[in-house]
């Protein structure tokens, strides 16, 4: 099949390219002139030009192919300009949604986050389980918005739609806020650990990529959701898991939670005098999100998919494999 896939140049994106090769699909990568097109190119993608802001530029490049797997989106915990949230994840989404129905687009796998579910009620989130009241980040409300527009073209105009919930995702060259993170632990740039206590599910970006493939050649599943993480690990093993595994020091100071949300909020405010991310990556979101369980069950995507979960304590080892020249850096700690 030609899958007409946005985001291509991301971290999920890459590998679901490649994996899209392998598996005999044509993968014909939407892309801006300002994307990085290095490694889709050594693997024989095929682009065209433009912009999810831009909807005659997706109609476009749009023509001609069989499915969509819409992947771009900003994802982030900080922006200068929060309006970015909106243009890209709710009004991008939108435009890609509606180039899909203009150009018969057979199945459309669009991505999500499992962010979206925000303040839920239930102990562990399922396919079934409703959205809380109140999300945690910018990001993830403008996530709900764009999937909230998703379904409800699914619902008036019948668009072929699957939705794929990641939970936290790891790999090698993570370029986002998990693999920072590891790259500053590494690096002995983290000063404290904290949110030692909160659950997160955790999910291979290959598991991601490979979900994404099996929805979309999947029968008969169109309307499903697929939560797509097996592994809950509190951030404090987490994070000795990472430290463990690389024969670094953890940092020896610990942070709770209230001290973490005051200093949040004291660099976001620095943040946004100077327009530079805030340091450490704590911004009000970012703390905001990570005080939260998320347990979530991807097992819908063993049964029904057949995806079969890469152990996490593997993916950790090829992500720090992949920062080889900082593994030796924090060897005497913080």
């Amino acid at each position: 099949m030609k899958v007409f896939v946005t985001g291509a140049t991301g971290f999920i994106g890459t590998e679901l390219v490649k994996l899209l090769i392998e598996k005999g699909h044509h993968p014909h990568c939407f892309v801006r002139n300002t994307s990085n097109k290095e490694k889709l190119e050594e693997l024989g993608a095929s682009f065209c030009l433009g912009d999810v802001t831009d909807k005659e530029s997706i109609i476009r490049g749009m023509h001609g192919c069989d499915w969509v797997a819409h992947l771009a989106n900003i994802y982030s915990f900080w922006e200068p300009d929060k309006n970015i949230y909106t243009q890209v994840n709710v009004r991008g989404t939108q435009n890609v949604m509606e180039a899909a129905l203009e150009n018969n687009i057979s199945k459309i796998a669009h991505v999500s986050t499992i962010g979206v579910y925000g303040d839920h009620t239930d102990e562990i989130i399922t396919e079934e389980s409703e959205v809380g009241s109140t999300r945690f980040s910018e990001y993830s409300q403008s996530k709900l918005a764009g999937d909230l527009i998703a379904w409800d073209l699914f619902e008036r105009k019948d668009l072929p739609l699957v939705v794929i919930y990641p939970t936290v995702v790891v790999g090698p060259n993570d370029p986002k806020p998990t693999g920072q993170y590891l790259i500053n632990l590494l690096g002995g740039k983290v000063p404290a650990i904290a949110f030692n206590d909160v659950v997160f599910t955790f999910t291979d970006v290959r598991d991601v990529a490979l979900g994404i493939i099996k929805a979309l050649e999947k029968d008969n599943n169109i309307g499903e959701k697929y939560i797509i993480g097996k592994e809950q690990i509190t951030y404090g093993d987490f994070t000795s898991l990472i430290c463990n595994t690389a024969g670094v020091d953890l940092p020896k100071m610990k942070m709770g939670n209230a001290m973490a949300l005051t200093m949040a909020y004291m660099l976001t405010g620095l943040a946004s005098l100077n327009k530079k991310p805030p340091r450490w990556g704590m911004s009000i979101d970012t703390v905001r999100t990570m005080v939260n369980d998320v347990r979530a069950d991807g097992s819908k995507a063993e049964r029904e998919l057949g995806l079969i979960y890469t152990p996490m304590k593997e993916s950790l080892k090829e992500a720090i494999n992949a920062c080889s020249h900082l593994k030796n850096v924090n060897k005497t700690g913080v």
